[in-house]
């Protein structure tokens, strides 16, 4: 395996996963190691909650995530969000409509089928998935979430020509399946600006990822249900220092699905598992550099 691992070092690759764990130099621009970012929140309504329940605990978030896609807003509920996001300076992540899952097509719903995650199937589906992009970032939306390596291309594409605004961002869903270096710079190569790895990603591993690429990488500090529902509060000190910068995607647990329709008492739940997960950073890594509100380089719609 040595002439192997020799190789890919040639490629800016780790030659395996990094067991010795060394501690990531690389950082946000303002220098911080980690952010915080709360997913699932799908409207407005639970939206404001979250961020005044925030407020109320004295803590500050960077990032929140809408998953069920922006075909399922209206405009009012998009420009309701991207005001609350411009009022509190948080980056707002709508996710792309069209998936596996909404299409026609039968194959994702049986055994072998549900390997493609949320991939759009045929050209129609790439269309509309850009429709859905056009129309989140016309209302003011700058930061998509993506499940399609074919999409995050053509994305890019369009971003580099001015098609869509040249400030949007896109991060790249666990939902994609990708876990190992070489995937990782892929994707980065093609455009992502923040990716997310499959969520039980071990310590090792994630050392190995932050040595390959420069983009903030997300991570689930616990899970849905659906998504096996393990809590790793506990490892979040050791995933920082080896794998900053990074974006801790808190509150999941308090879900059973990746889609859960979240309440507004549901909403202010996943603050109190930011306030436990940030205890444990405090106790285990207090010298990790968190961003303040509103850091320049965050997508914050306009």
């Amino acid at each position: 395996m040595e002439k192997t691992r020799e190789f890919l070092k040639n490629f800016g690759l780790p030659s395996g996963d990094r067991y010795d764990l060394p501690t990531s130099t690389k950082r946000f621009p303002d220098g911080a190691q980690y952010r915080w970012e709360v997913p699932g929140i799908q409207g407005p309504g639970a939206m404001r909650a979250l961020l005044e329940d925030f407020d109320k605990r004295g803590l500050i978030l960077h990032r929140v995530t809408q998953t069920k896609g922006i075909m399922t807003l209206t405009d009012e509920e998009i420009q309701e969000m991207v005001d609350l996001a411009k009022k509190w300076q948080v980056e707002l992540v709508l996710a792309v409509g069209p998936r596996s899952t909404y299409d026609t097509g039968a194959m994702v719903r049986t055994s072998e089928g549900v390997r493609m995650g949320y991939r759009l199937r045929g050209q129609e589906q790439i269309i509309r998935a850009i429709e859905d992009v056009k129309r989140a970032t016309e209302i003011g939306c700058r930061c998509i979430l993506v499940y399609d390596e074919g999409l995050l291309w053509i994305m890019n594409e369009m971003r580099k020509k001015g098609e869509i605004p040249q400030d949007t961002h896109f991060k790249v869903s666990a939902h994609c399946g990708h876990g190992n270096p070489c995937s990782a710079k892929l994707l980065e190569s093609l455009g992502a600006n923040t990716i997310n790895l499959v969520r039980d990603i071990q310590v090792e591993m994630y050392a190995a990822v932050r040595q390959a690429i420069d983009v903030p990488l997300d991570m689930h500090t616990e899970n849905p249900e659906s998504s096996g529902g393990f809590i790793r509060h506990y490892e979040v000190p050791e995933i920082i220092r080896v794998a900053a910068p990074m974006y801790l995607k808190t509150g999941g647990s308090v879900a059973k699905t990746h889609s859960w329709e979240t309440t507004d008492a549901e909403a202010r739940k996943r603050v109190k598992q930011v306030a436990l997960v940030h205890r444990v950073i405090n106790q285990y890594y207090p010298e990790a550099i968190c961003s303040q509100r509103g850091p320049k380089d965050l997508a914050i719609p306009v």
